[in-house]
């Protein structure tokens, strides 16, 4: 007996970033879209727990331990008094360390996998709880579609999308580390007065009215001056991008993957075949969102 969980990558297309808080994270209004890219976790019954992967950037991803798929399942055997004897494979094709939640959608497909493999019942509320305890991303994995994050982007409220936009992403040669992001974002702001992080209203209005053009003109990112600090080359990537008929051009998350949003999906694919062909990035992807969250298929 298996089980196979698909799970969406994300984009924000808006990440505000408040001051460091005492606990060392930040407060966020994170506006999560959930997008057509994925991986698959399968689960099967082992003596033991163990992990393995496979993709295009397999060889970058954590085969131990510090996995989050590992530790979701451990999180959740805990939680129900049992030995996490279970063997999860991943199919990756969301980018490794590259702003799009590739490791968070594995923890929250792990999550949905086992409890579905060992019949353990868990409530969605309890599942978003143990997804809150992985980290701050995982929350949204697990639900899809759009959602505003709050706090530092655990707690979700769903956000209203009325059409299909459509994406480009640029993958990068090798990952930016999330942490050293948020460092450099201290770092910069340091001495400034960072404002309270608010979600913009004209931002979710265009996606409520699936308004690609509006959307456009309000997407905004506060971790892209530190994830260009750490990585200059990015610039020439959101440059070439936008050349080639992007609306907008931004990085995605902690990056280093950036992402280009189009008017429609020929535009998209022009895009794409503009940005490998410029050099600047290792391969570009389109994708619609929004998209399902984690599911069992």
């Amino acid at each position: 007996m298996s089980v196979t969980v698909r799970v969406p990558a994300k984009v924000n297309v808006q990440l505000a970033v408040g001051a460091a808080r005492p606990d060392g994270f930040h407060d966020l209004a994170s506006v999560f879209l959930a997008v057509g890219l994925y991986d698959e976790v399968t689960v099967t019954p082992a003596d033991r727990l163990r992990i393995t992967c496979s993709g295009p950037d397999a060889a970058q991803v954590p085969l131990d331990a510090s996995n989050l798929a590992a530790r979701a399942a451990s999180a959740l055997a805990a939680r129900h008094g049992i030995a996490p004897g279970v063997h999860l494979h991943i199919d990756k094709d969301i980018p490794v360390a590259g702003g799009m939640a590739g490791g968070s959608a594995d923890g929250a497909a792990a999550l949905l996998a086992c409890d579905a493999l060992w019949g353990t019942g868990t409530s969605r509320d309890e599942l978003l709880a143990l997804c809150a305890e992985l980290g701050s991303d995982v929350p949204f994995s697990l639900v899809g579609g759009a959602a505003l994050g709050t706090g530092r982007g655990e707690r979700l409220t769903p956000v209203e999308v009325g059409g299909t936009f459509h994406w480009v992403f640029a993958v990068a040669d090798g990952g930016l580390s999330t942490p050293a992001v948020y460092r450099e974002f201290d770092r910069l702001t340091e001495g400034t007065r960072v404002p309270e992080p608010v979600a913009s209203d004209a931002l979710l209005d265009a996606l409520r009215t699936g308004d690609a053009k509006a959307l456009a003109a309000s997407i905004g990112n506060d971790l892209q001056a530190a994830a260009l600090s750490l990585r200059p080359s990015l610039a020439a990537t959101l440059a070439a991008g936008t050349e080639a008929g992007a609306l907008a051009a931004l990085v995605s998350g902690s990056g280093p993957t950036t992402a280009f949003l189009t008017e429609d999906a020929a535009t998209a694919d022009r895009v794409a075949a503009a940005l490998t062909a410029s050099g600047t990035c290792r391969t570009a992807r389109t994708a619609t969102s929004p998209a399902r969250g984690a599911t069992v298929v």
